[in-house]
């Protein structure tokens, strides 16, 4: 293998919420990618876990934007590592997210968002494109604050699917794109670590029947959205 270049650290600590003989459980932090990838290997929350609590053979379930903070599910044994895993890609677990993003006068208190989406390899943003729907996402406003342009709205977020940036794509598709985002409407030129305008889309919450004991699961974030502080 080889030594991989100096990477900038994320200077926010993966907090682990949830801890047993087949999950780990995590809060983790914006700007942290969840597996390595291009020029994030050290600085990913898998590489961090694995260090930190000594578990060689820990493996995400499912994954989140290096963008995106919250809840993250990782598993710890591998005997039960397809059962978790296959749990995810089958959709049978209900996930939340938090964002804030622009609420004009009249926007909806509830929407939903169904269309195809398309990431090209090589190309930074995901498109809606013609097609068979393939994301949805159902989005309610649940606060806002301020008025006129400058009123800013809490919205609970829920996919049923899991396409690549489908939250950010839906909700700057509607005219709300999330705060923070570099790359919708327009992708922005970011300096390497800085780490001042985090993405205020959060996961809240995951749950579950756990595959193994048959259990209700259910794991929350204890974070929050600075920009709704």
């Amino acid at each position: 293998y080889r030594t991989p270049d100096p990477e900038i650290p994320v200077p926010h600590e993966v907090e682990v919420l949830h801890r047993d003989d087949r999950l780990v459980v995590v809060d983790k932090p914006h700007f942290l990618a969840t597996t390595p990838r291009a020029g994030h290997v050290t600085e990913t929350a898998l590489v961090r876990l694995r260090r930190d609590l000594g578990l060689d053979d820990l493996a995400p379930a499912h994954r989140l934007d290096r963008l995106t903070a919250g809840v993250l599910v990782f598993t710890a044994d591998p005997a039960h590592r397809g059962a978790y895993q296959d749990l995810f890609a089958a959709r049978r677990v209900t996930k939340t997210y938090l964002a804030v993003a622009p609420a004009p006068d009249g926007v909806a208190t509830v929407r939903e968002r169904s269309s195809r989406i398309l990431k090209t390899r090589g190309i930074l943003q995901a498109a809606e494109v013609a097609g068979e729907p393939d994301a949805h996402t159902r989005i309610t406003l649940l606060d806002t604050r301020g008025a006129g342009p400058d009123r800013l709205g809490l919205y609970r977020l829920e996919p049923t699917t899991g396409r690549t940036h489908q939250l950010r794509v839906h909700m700057n598709a509607l005219g709300t794109p999330i705060l923070g985002d570099d790359l919708y409407p327009h992708v922005l030129d970011v300096t390497p670590g800085d780490f001042t305008r985090p993405l205020q889309l959060l996961a809240s919450e995951i749950a579950f029947t756990d595959p193994v004991t048959g259990q209700p699961r259910r794991f929350t974030t204890g974070r929050s959205l600075e920009a709704w502080n």
